[in-house]
């Protein structure tokens, strides 16, 4: 009689408990595998199958209907973003699972070519995608992901698009693990009071097993369902062939409850249940700590590195106001000026809006806007003045979620990067220590080997060294942003404390943006050009117009601009009240000029009318803020001309280069040279004409005033007001680093002291569990304590 055996289907790697389907000499559980195999094929995707074994998801036989997704209520409410012919959605698509699920359903576009982009948020089981809905209706996306096997979960939750606080299932977790602690050492008290007392007691002797059994009951609970984590993240550690930081500690954990099994049933002693639940409490405790320090900072990032840090708002009767961003509330009304972002979700009052969506979409083509149309956040104005009214807060737009498109993820830092590789030599050496003992005590004492060995896995574990980065560059991303200096992400941090050189823009940058001594040469201006021009000047965003604006005294009367454009750095042009004006450089305008100045002139139609000439006012504590900097390369970099280049030389003596006349692509194209030359470089700019550069150094800074100065492409914004003290923000990096350093060494100092005494035989591994939470909670305190004394050294005397 012949042996039969089960075969699995290709695609999904189910048992095939039905009829078989056989295609291209491979068989099928259903025609949904078949299908997608065929989808994928046909599409050169083949690849998935090479991922992972067995990697696919099983289509839904019973396909729901998604039509209703098409209603404009519900499609609204359930997409993040739809703006000319472009969508961008979210699901939750909870059958994610393996690196093959990402790797196809991020290649949706490849699939079908009315998806322009997918990327998968794997630890949020989440899928964003960005589709023509002109050719690709919503209710159509949603039945192409099912047929893929990819069902998207669809409800009032995940369309609310808000994220919980803290993960439900972790504090289900660590209440369980506190429920056992409390528990355990309630029913472990009378063993331990009688050991430690020396007696004897009968009734004690006759219930002491039940006592172990429950503690033993309590525990288990603890260990496969609080610590699971744990147990997942070192698995799928293994599985990469990745020996992360979970490893040693799951080890500590199975050695510590199986030998406490062991003594149980021997009746050798209580056990260590109890302990165990402890370890895990005190873990789950720190994990808890951790994720509200991260939560506690999302959002600080988010807005503070992407939005302005102010937005001038617009009160009753015309009065302009800038607020922070954070104070706007829905029905205010704001004022966008040409290349701003807008910062939240608004309808059109007044202007001609030309939006560009390329920061959301990536495509460059802009949208015309009228009065009472909406416009995302996150829309750049091309052209003049907008004035908006905002329909949502600034944490329910959806720029907020822009945080987690790929143009803006960062690399993990280089330290964390070292905390895995030191975790995992550190665990190689553990083991190779764990076993050299266990094999030494064997021959001496068998029954304390086992203690010996779970004392060495309990006091090695690393979590010391994996908290010690994460809770200080934490703890400094926040001291920064309450000094005004709000940096992007941790790896900012690490890059600013590398920082050799520095590169400043001039205007806007070291000088006032509102502070210049300016003086008027040419035709007498009637009021009805003045009137013309300040309202031009309201347009701009350059620091001399800006200047200029608050320069003339006149009443702030708002005209209807159009055909408004600039060109970067030289100058912009519309027509108000049936006039052309010209306003810029003289090169820009068709004049000539032999003087070395800084000057702004003027064109209306076809006649020259004057020109503003500025002699710029430097923020007070420049000259210092040069001194300080002495240890560091200085190059001031300036698209004016060098009628000032004695000043600068006056205010930074120790200034290594100093250029005029130089364009937004001269800036950038020095940057290159100088990261040629092996050059660790800042940029600090305004933002404006200054963004290629700024995305181009090592870290951008963008210094901003009262202004709705949109960076994207810089690392940290900065107040211009505390530019002066830039030294201290840049020691406090390094600092920042020396304090990890520091951790790590004394991480390594504690571990080695601990595994003195445990190899020894004079560590129990209840001292090594209640050990090992003290020192993951001393990390953080001390972490928190010597960031906090880094900062006050360094603000103490201002």
């Amino acid at each position: 009689m012949g042996k039969t055996s089960q075969q699995h289907c290709y695609h999904c790697g189910q048992e095939i408990d039905k009829e078989k389907i056989f295609f291209d000499e491979k068989a099928f559980c259903c025609n949904g595998c078949k299908s997608v195999y065929e989808i994928l094929n046909l599409n050169h995707l083949e690849n998935f199958y090479t991922l992972n074994k067995q990697s696919g998801i099983r289509p839904d036989d019973n396909l729901s209907q998604f039509d209703y997704l098409d209603t404009p209520e519900i499609f609204s409410k359930v997409t993040d973003f739809s703006e000319g012919e472009t969508t961008l959605v979210t699901f939750k698509i909870p059958v994610i699972h393996c690196s093959s699920c990402i790797w196809l359903l991020e290649s949706l576009s490849s699939l079908n070519p009315h998806i322009k982009y997918s990327q998968v948020n794997f630890t949020r089981k989440n899928l964003q995608v960005s589709f023509n809905h002109n050719e690709l209706k919503l209710s159509e996306l949603a039945k192409f992901l099912t047929n893929l096997g990819y069902k998207p979960a669809i409800n009032l939750e995940t369309a609310d698009k808000k994220e919980e606080p803290l993960d439900k299932s972790l504090l289900i977790k660590f209440a369980i693990a506190g429920f056992a602690f409390g528990n355990g050492m309630f029913f472990s008290f009378p063993e331990y009071a009688q050991e430690i007392l020396g007696t004897n007691d009968l009734w004690m002797d006759s219930y002491k097993h039940l006592f172990r059994w429950m503690v033993f009951l309590l525990s288990t609970p603890v260990v496969f369902y609080s610590a699971s984590d744990y147990f997942k993240s070192a698995y799928f550690g293994l599985k990469n062939k990745i020996v992360n930081i979970d490893v040693p500690i799951v080890l500590g954990i199975l050695v510590l409850y199986g030998r406490s099994i062991y003594e149980m049933l021997t009746d050798f002693g209580p056990g260590y249940f109890d302990t165990l639940c402890g370890l895990l409490f005190f873990m789950l405790l720190g994990k808890i700590f951790q994720k509200r320090t991260y939560s506690s900072l999302s959002y600080d990032r988010d807005y503070k590195s992407f939005y302005p840090i102010a937005v001038t708002k617009i009160e009753a009767g015309g009065k302009q106001e800038n607020i922070l961003l954070s104070q706007l509330k829905i029905g205010d009304r704001i004022m966008v000026r040409n290349q701003e972002i807008i910062p939240v979700d608004s309808i059109l009052i007044q202007g001609e809006g030309n939006i560009d969506n390329s920061f959301i979409t990536g495509e460059s083509a802009t949208i015309p806007k009228k009065a009472g149309d909406k416009i995302f956040a996150g829309g750049k104005q091309i052209g003049s003045i907008l004035e908006l009214e905002v329909i949502k807060s600034v944490d329910q737009s959806y720029l907020t979620q822009l945080w987690n498109k790929e143009a803006f993820k960062k690399a993990e830092t280089g330290l964390d990067n070292l905390t895995n590789r030191v975790s995992k030599y550190f665990t190689f050496v553990i083991l190779a220590i764990t076993l050299i003992a266990g094999v030494y005590w064997s021959q001496v004492d068998f029954e304390k080997m086992f203690q010996v060995v779970s004392a060495i896995l309990i006091i090695a574990c690393p979590c010391a060294l994996a908290l010690s980065a994460p809770f200080t560059l934490g703890h400094i991303m926040r001291i920064l942003g309450r000094h005004k200096f709000y940096v992007k992400d941790t790896l900012t941090i690490e890059k600013l404390s590398k920082i050799d050189t520095l590169v400043f823009d001039k205007t806007g940058t070291i000088t006032q943006t509102k502070k210049s001594q300016i003086e008027y040469k040419g035709k007498a201006l009637s009021e009805f050009d003045a009137q013309n021009i300040k309202t031009l000047l309201k347009n701009s965003n350059h620091p001399l117009s800006k200047s200029l604006y608050e320069f003339l005294n006149i009443p702030d009367e708002y005209f209807p601009v159009e055909n408004y454009q600039e060109t970067s750095g030289k100058g912009y042009s519309a027509t108000i009240r049936s006039h052309q004006y010209l306003i810029g450089s003289a090169q820009f305008i068709g004049e000539t000029s032999s003087e070395i100045e800084t000057a702004v002139y003027i064109r209306r139609d076809n006649e020259f009318l004057g020109k503003y000439l500025f002699k710029n006012e430097y923020r007070k504590g420049i000259s210092q803020m040069f001194s300080d900097l002495k240890d560091y390369k200085i190059y001031i970099l300036s698209g004016d001309n060098a009628s000032e280049e004695q000043t600068l030389r006056e205010k930074a003596p120790n200034i290594s280069g100093l250029s005029f006349n130089q364009s937004p692509e001269d800036k950038l194209n020095f940057i290159q040279r100088l990261q040629e030359q092996g050059r660790k470089v800042a940029m600090l700019g305004d933002g404006l004409n200054d963004a290629g550069a700024l995305k181009q150094s090592s870290v951008g800074i963008a210094i901003a005033d009262d202004t709705n100065a949109f960076t994207p492409s810089s690392d940290v914004i900065m107040s211009g007001q505390v530019l002066p003290h830039l030294r201290n923000y840049i020691t406090l990096t390094k600092d920042a680093m020396n304090i990890i350093k520091a951790m790590f060494v004394i991480s390594f100092l504690y571990n080695i002291i601990g595994l003195g005494f445990a190899v020894s035989g004079n560590l129990s591994p209840l001292i090594a569990a209640i050990l090992m939470p003290i020192s993951s909670i001393t990390v953080v305190s001390f972490t928190a304590l010597a960031s906090h004394a880094a900062a006050y050294r360094r603000w103490r005397s201002h």
